[in-house]
C-alpha cells in the first residue's frame, strides 16, 4: 500500500486530477491523429522522404515559434495560454476531420494543417509544462507528477495508435481525425473545472531579444540545465527521428497494414509507459542523470536488435525496450530541467526545452526519411542506434566531472564546517 501511494502521490491534488484526466483522453486523441496522419501520407506518396517531410511540417513551426512561446509564457496566465491553444487545436483536428470526410484532402492540404498544429504547440508546450509546477505546490512531488504525466502521456501512445490502426482500417481517416477533435473537450472542460490562484503576471520590460539573450546567458551559467539540453539536442537530431521509418517496417519490412503500424507504436508505447511508471515510483534523491544515461544505452541497443529482426513478436519485445529507452530523454530530461531552473525563469527554459526537441526532431526527420533513400530502413536504424550508444558514452564523461566536482565542493563544505567549529 505504501508504494501505491508513493507512486501516485501527485493524486491528493484535486486540480493535478482534473488536469491529468483531461490530458489523459486528449492525447489519445492525439496519438490517434498523429498515427493517421503518417499512415495517409506514407499510402499516397509511398515515401519515406515525404514521412520525413510530415514530420518536418508539424514540428519545424515548433522550432521558429517555441523560444518566442517561452517569452509569452513567462510574461502573462499561463492557464489562459492553454485554454487558447487547446481550442486552437481543437479547430485544427475539426478541419483535418472535414477534409478526410468529404474526400477533399491532397498531401498539400494536410501539410498545411500540420504546419498549423505545429505553431500551435510552439505556444502550448513551454505554457504546459511550467504550468505542472504551479498546480504542484510542494516542490518534493513535482518529479513524481512529471513522471505520471509521462505515463500518461506513453498509455496514450499505447492506445491511440492502437485504435487508429482499428480505425483506420474499419471506418477511414475522417473518423480517426474526428475521434480526435472530439477529445479535446475533455481537456478543455478540465482546465475550465479547476481553481487556481490568480497568476503573477511579467510585463514586457524588455525586448524580446533581450529576454532571449537572458534566458541563454541563464542556462549557459547552469551547466546542469545546459548540458541537459545538449545531449537531448543530439539524440533527438540523430536517434529519436526514428519513429518517421515506422510505417516503411509496417508496409515493407513486416508486410502488414495500418493495424501493424499501430501495433508497433501501442509497443512502444507500452515499453515507454513502464519507464514512466518506473520514474515515478523512484526515491526522492535519486541522480536522474544516471537513470538518463542508462536509459540512452537501452534505446540504442533496441534500434540495432529492432532494425534488422524479421520476427514480428520478436520485433515487438524490442521495440518495447526500444520505448523504456526513449521514455527518458523527454521525462527526466524535463524533470531536471524544471527542477534546477528559477520560476521567472522557468518558460524560457522550456521554450529552450522544446527548442531542443521540437526543433532537432524535424531537421532529423529529414536527414533521416532522405538516407533512408538511398541505405535502407533496417540500416538507418541499425546507425541510429550505434549513435545513441556515442552519445551515452560522451555523456557519461559529464557525469563523471559532475560527481568529481560535487564530492569537492563537499570537501570544501567539509573543511569550512570544521574551521567555522573550531574558530
Amino acid at each position: 500500500m505504501a508504494t501505491k501511494i508513493s507512486t501516485f502521490r501527485s493524486f491528493r491534488n484535486r486540480n493535478y486530477c482534473l488536469f491529468f484526466g483531461g490530458q489523459s483522453v486528449s492525447q489519445i486523441g492525439t496519438w490517434m491523429q498523429r498515427t493517421g496522419v503518417s499512415w495517409v501520407i506514407y499510402t499516397m506518396t509511398h515515401s519515406a522522404f515525404m514521412l520525413g517531410i510530415t514530420l518536418f511540417a508539424t514540428q519545424f513551426p515548433s522550432f521558429l515559434l517555441s523560444l518566442y512561446g517561452g517569452i509569452i509564457s513567462d510574461r502573462y496566465d499561463r492557464y489562459k495560454i492553454m485554454l487558447v491553444t487547446q481550442v486552437a487545436a481543437m479547430i485544427q483536428a475539426v478541419l483535418l476531420a472535414v477534409l478526410m470526410l468529404t474526400n477533399q484532402y491532397a498531401v498539400w492540404s494536410i501539410l498545411t494543417l500540420s504546419v498549423i498544429l505545429g505553431v500551435i504547440n510552439a505556444f502550448d508546450m513551454p505554457a504546459r509544462q511550467p504550468l505542472v509546477h504551479e498546480i504542484i505546490r510542494n516542490e518534493t512531488d513535482l518529479p513524481n507528477a512529471l513522471a505520471l504525466n509521462a505515463s500518461m502521456t506513453n498509455l496514450a501512445r499505447v492506445i491511440g495508435p492502437a485504435m487508429s490502426g482499428i480505425i483506420l482500417e474499419k471506418l477511414g481517416a475522417g473518423i480517426c481525425f474526428s475521434l480526435n477533435a472530439l477529445s479535446f473537450v475533455a481537456v478543455i472542460t478540465s482546465l475550465l473545472l479547476m481553481k487556481l490562484p490568480p497568476a503573477a503576471q511579467h510585463p514586457a520590460q524588455k525586448k524580446i531579444v533581450a529576454e532571449l539573450k537572458d534566458g541563454f546567458v541563464y542556462i549557459r551559467h547552469t551547466p546542469i540545465i545546459g548540458m541537459t539540453l545538449l545531449m537531448l539536442s543530439c539524440v533527438s537530431l540523430l536517434v529519436l527521428p526514428y519513429n518517421t521509418l515506422l510505417p516503411v517496417f509496417a508496409k515493407v519490412v513486416f508486410k502488414g497494414d495500418a493495424t501493424t503500424f499501430g501495433y508497433i507504436n501501442s509497443f512502444i508505447g507500452l515499453g515507454a509507459l513502464g519507464g514512466a511508471f518506473f520514474l515515478a515510483s523512484l526515491k526522492p534523491g535519486v541522480d536522474l542523470k544516471i537513470v538518463l544515461l542508462i536509459n540512452t544505452f537501452i534505446l540504442g541497443f533496441s534500434l540495432m536488435l529492432f532494425s534488422h529482426i524479421s520476427s514480428f513478436p520478436l520485433a515487438m519485445l524490442f521495440a518495447t525496450t526500444c520505448g523504456f529507452g526513449m521514455m527518458a530523454q523527454t521525462t527526466v530530461g524535463n524533470t531536471i530541467v524544471q527542477i534546477h531552473a528559477a520560476p521567472n525563469m522557468r518558460g524560457r527554459v522550456m521554450s529552450f526545452f522544446a527548442l531542443a526537441f521540437f526543433g532537432m526532431l524535424p531537421l532529423g526527420s529529414l536527414a533521416v526519411g532522405g538516407i533512408s533513400q538511398k541505405i535502407g530502413a533496417p540500416n538507418m536504424l541499425l546507425c541510429q542506434g550505434a549513435i545513441a550508444i556515442i552519445i551515452a558514452i560522451i555523456f557519461s564523461n559529464y557525469l563523471r566531472k559532475d560527481k568529481l566536482n560535487k564530492r569537492k565542493m563537499k570537501k570544501i563544505n567539509d573543511a569550512n564546517d570544521i574551521i567555522t567549529r573550531n574558530i
